[in-house]
């Protein structure tokens, strides 16, 4: 029989599969169902969310000394995604611009049409500093609902991995 403390870090590690597989389902059904195009940002925001399912998906299958070091960095990879929706954010409010080249608008040089036309993508990509609201009314982007998403999961995930339940709130459990 599991101890409790595999049972925590098993429902740890299924809570941060969940939480990284729902924000990737979240993206790609927007997308494929409300017919949003991602921008290059956009794209590299989904990256930490694999990551952090893979985590948590690994860290399922691990026992408690190894899960919660993986964890660890599940919370990291949520900091990360949570820092990525923040510097979306401030490239749609105009901040600062975009670090990606796709963010910025074609440069058209010499050359004839065939040529324009074949450096021109297959499908059409959404400037990073065009915000997408995802409720009528409320001015909070996708960017922001993301970078708010990730931020909680991280902060949550962190506080569960340091709070110890046999000690009280807030003792390490390494300690």
């Amino acid at each position: 029989m599991p101890t409790r403390a595999e049972l925590r870090d098993f429902e740890l590690a299924l809570v941060t599969l969940t939480g990284g597989a729902l924000a990737l389902a979240v993206a790609l059904g927007t997308e494929r169902f409300a017919g949003l195009v991602p921008c290059a940002l956009c794209l590299v925001e989904r990256w930490p969310y694999r990551i952090v399912a893979l985590l948590g998906l690994v860290a399922m299958f691990l026992r408690p000394r190894w899960s919660r070091p993986v964890l660890w960095l599940a919370a990291a990879a949520f900091a990360v995604a949570a820092g990525l929706g923040a510097l979306h954010v401030g490239v749609e409010f105009g901040w600062w611009p975009s670090p990606l080249p796709e963010c910025a608008a074609p440069r058209l040089a010499g050359g004839g049409a065939a040529r324009l036309l074949a450096s021109m993508p297959a499908r059409p990509s959404k400037p990073c500093d065009d915000p997408t609201f995802l409720v009528p009314g409320l001015p909070v982007s996708m960017a922001a609902f993301g970078a708010l998403y990730a931020l909680v999961f991280a902060a949550g995930l962190a506080i569960s991995l340091w709070w110890k339940r046999e000690r009280g709130p807030w003792t390490s459990r390494w300690t």
